[in-house]
């Protein structure tokens, strides 16, 4: 009996002593797990302003993956017959010593950058294991309102990731607008389908 105790006090106290996994941890983890592959998509949400993208064909793919920073070129699609995609943006998630950031690497083709680059925001709180949201930065605030794009400096974007091993695994991209300029976009990628994705413009 007394052994069993012990074992049991053992067990507990192992239970006991186990760090929790942070949520940005799992986030990280769920993303890197698909590097190196791509995936096509969807646009999911139905505003006027996201006319450009109906009926095309969308491509994210993570390309490149480091302890510190994933890169994710968004490649969309043509609309006109001469078959011209569009490989302008990257999305890029680093590290920082508070959380996630998210920034958008927008390239014109002969991989220069583009004036409107490099926006983005940090995570406000620990999120979850699938989704993080990346608010607006003051630096992004003043690009925006530099380049005449104020209805912008109230963006949060969101990434979303699907837990290893869930069923019907899916990426979404989503960007959303508060006050009088309110916006929603989403586009959704199927994470159980690859195909193949050429480098983006820059990259």
């Amino acid at each position: 009996m007394r052994r069993f105790i012990l074992v049991a006090s053992l067990a507990l106290s192992a239970c006991a002593t186990t760090p929790p996994v942070d949520p940005q941890d799992a986030f990280w983890a769920n993303l890197s797990a698909h590097c190196g592959r791509a995936f096509p998509g969807t646009l999911t949400s139905d505003e006027a302003a996201d006319a450009d993208f109906k009926g095309r064909p969308l491509i994210m793919h993570v390309r490149s993956c480091t302890d510190s920073e994933i890169r994710i070129p968004f490649h969309v699609g043509p609309k006109q017959a001469d078959g011209t995609w569009d490989r302008s943006r990257t999305w890029v998630i680093t590290r920082t010593t508070i959380g996630l950031r998210l920034k958008h690497d927008h390239r014109h083709e002969d991989g220069s950058e583009d004036r409107l680059t490099q926006y983005g925001g940090d995570t406000a709180s620990t999120g979850n294991s699938t989704t993080q949201a990346f608010p607006v930065d003051a630096e992004s605030i003043a690009l925006f309102r530099r380049e005449g794009r104020d209805v912008s400096v109230t963006n949060v974007w969101e990434v979303e990731i699907s837990d290893k091993g869930a069923a019907n695994p899916s990426f979404a991209y989503v960007l959303r607008r508060t006050g009088e300029n309110t916006r929603f976009f989403r586009v959704e990628f199927d994470l159980s389908t690859t195909v193949v994705a050429p480098p983006p413009w820059g990259g």
